[in-house]
């Protein structure tokens, strides 16, 4: 059991949160909730140990483990993928050669009487113990089975881990927690670097082996799938439900819709009371009605009701121009990096109006293909835009692109056409820009919050097809929800690669699958393609047993 008692965070004269307290129980899987800015992150560095409060503490036994992956990272390491991840047990691989040591000494000492000697007996008794507690563990197998659940190849394992990408990296450091098996383990936005098949095998395993989770994540399919506990932070203080997301959700509302009606009843008792005092103020009669009332005020705790609903708005997408009917045709079309063949023989025509999903394990090609289409590499075949397509594209790197020296509220007006210019305001709040923010200059702006400001400018822009690669890795819930409905009203042609099942769930109609240096079509939706996909793989596991 961890406990969180009084917590609070102040900076700069302003309160992040304050009196937080919480247990955490063992068989916890609890999803930490709330916009952004409230103070997710801080509340798991701080439970991290890697953070300290203005003001409370962390209560956890004595040899409780406590892992944490946050959203950035990463050291450099000159080892190996499987040399990283293994270092999860160098602690115990320590403890057993020093045991070996003070076996061996005990084996050549004489002065048995001695305190030295007593000493090392109590050491590898010591030792001993904390070992046996581990059990026979096979550390080469465990670090293996763990490496391949996250998407990599046996052949990755022997690659220096400097090799890899941020995002395979990060993999490597949720290699190393899985495999310390610890009592909490924390974990900030985990899914923005796996594919969909890996999200799925990281769920299973933290339902089924994990002892306790805190989880900080946009992905509400994973959230749903695997939390059993929510807690939400708004405006300083915390609220704690035992159910899933879905379930709080409708809690939440239910609770906001008794919030304001307390605060419009307060604010109506308030006004009430005002005008008893205006009326009566000066009259001999009524003072002392008078002073009882302005005391009253003057000690009345003021309501509040947590956030702002912004449900309501939508956004809209400028009318597409009308382009041919065949926006993307591609012919025999295969890309290789030197003698890596990424894919090949890759037929498809893409119609006019619909909405489809590339999908994958990383390094099987979306992403190639995509800047294939958008005519930034070479390509073997043909690989050609249909008449008057006009393309709007959001990279992985789109952030890095927009005009530093513009300030956020500039970088949507020079972009603006039309009704929509008189919505910017409730366009950015709706992607967390708040007034504060209208003015800041895009240099200064955190990787989320460019990677939100690049997504609102694209969606201003009159295109007949959209290509969006990973477009949700940084926006919340609420954002996502306003997207997606932006994308499912769009009269265009839409391709998204994404690893996120909420989110193309009801939102494409075919699937895209690359692997096995194949591009294959499915005339199905996402939920369709993963329930097909997982019947798959079961045949695939009982025919291997029966081997």
């Amino acid at each position: 059991m961890i406990s969180i008692d009084g917590l609070a965070v102040e900076f700069g004269g302003t309160t992040l949160f304050k009196d937080i307290s919480f247990v955490v129980n063992e068989k916890d899987r609890i999803a930490l909730m709330g916009k952004n800015g409230a103070g997710k992150s801080t509340l798991l560095k701080i439970i991290a140990g890697v953070q300290s409060p203005s003001r409370g503490k962390i209560s956890a036994p004595k040899d409780a483990v406590i892992a944490y992956l946050p959203q950035h990272m990463m050291a450099e390491s000159d080892r190996t993928v499987f040399q990283e991840a293994a270092q999860a047990f160098g602690e115990m691989q320590d403890m057993q050669t020093e045991l070996n040591e003070l076996n061996s000494q005990l084996t050549t000492r004489t002065d048995y009487e001695s305190a030295e000697y007593y000493e090392i007996i109590e050491k590898v008794s010591d030792l001993s113990e904390k070992l046996y507690s581990q059990g026979e563990i096979n550390y080469d197998a465990e670090v293996e089975k763990i490496l391949l659940g996250l998407g990599f190849e046996r052949n990755d394992f022997i690659r220096p881990a400097s090799d890899f990408s941020g995002g395979w990296r990060m993999r490597i450091e949720l290699a190393k927690i899985l495999l310390q098996d610890p009592d909490l383990i924390l974990l900030d936005e985990p899914t923005n670097h796996l594919d969909i098949e890996s999200v799925q095998w990281l769920e299973e395993f933290l339902i089924n082996s994990a002892k306790a989770v805190i989880i900080i994540s946009h992905d509400r399919a994973f959230v749903d799938n695997i939390t059993t506990r929510t807690i939400e932070i708004t405006m300083g203080k915390i609220y704690d439900y035992k159910v899933n997301y879905s379930k709080y959700l409708e809690l939440r509302r239910d609770r906001r819709v008794q919030q304001q009606k307390a605060f419009d009843e307060q604010k109506k008792f308030i006004a009430d009371t005002q005008v008893f005092i205006d009326r009566f103020k000066g009259t001999y009669s009524k003072t002392l009605q008078v002073q009882s009332r302005v005391k009253m005020l003057e000690k009345l705790e003021i309501l509040e009701v947590d956030e702002i609903d912004i449900s309501h708005l939508k956004l809209k997408f400028p009318p597409s121009p009308r382009s041919g009917s065949y926006p993307v045709i591609a012919e025999d079309v295969a890309k290789s990096y030197n003698n890596n063949l990424v894919f090949k023989e890759a037929n498809f025509s893409i119609q006019r109006g619909e909405k489809i999903a590339f999908v994958g394990k990383n390094g099987e090609g979306k992403s190639t293909l995509v800047k294939a289409i958008m005519g930034q590499i070479k390509h073997e075949g043909n690989l050609k835009l249909g008449h008057n397509t006009l393309v709007g594209y959001f990279a992985q790197n789109e952030a890095s692109l927009l005009d530093e020296s513009l300030s956020v509220f500039q970088t949507i007006d020079d972009i603006a056409k039309g009704d929509i210019r008189t919505k910017i305001k409730d366009i950015l709040g709706a992607f967390m820009f708040g007034g504060d923010d209208w003015d800041k200059k895009v240099k200064i702006l955190s990787g989320g919050e460019r990677t939100r400001l690049a997504m609102v400018k694209l969606l201003l822009e009159p295109v007949n097809l959209l290509i969006l690669d990973e477009p949700t890795n940084h926006l919340d819930m609420r954002s996502k929800d306003i997207l997606k409905q932006a994308l499912l009203d769009f009269d265009g042609t839409l391709i998204v690669v994404s690893h996120d099942r909420d989110f193309l769930d009801g939102l494409v109609s075919k699937c895209y699958e690359f692997g096995n240096k194949q591009v294959k079509v499915h005339l199905e939706g996402i939920k369709e393609f993963l329930e097909r996909k997982k019947m798959e793989h079961l045949n695939e596991l009982e025919f291997k047993t029966k081997k």
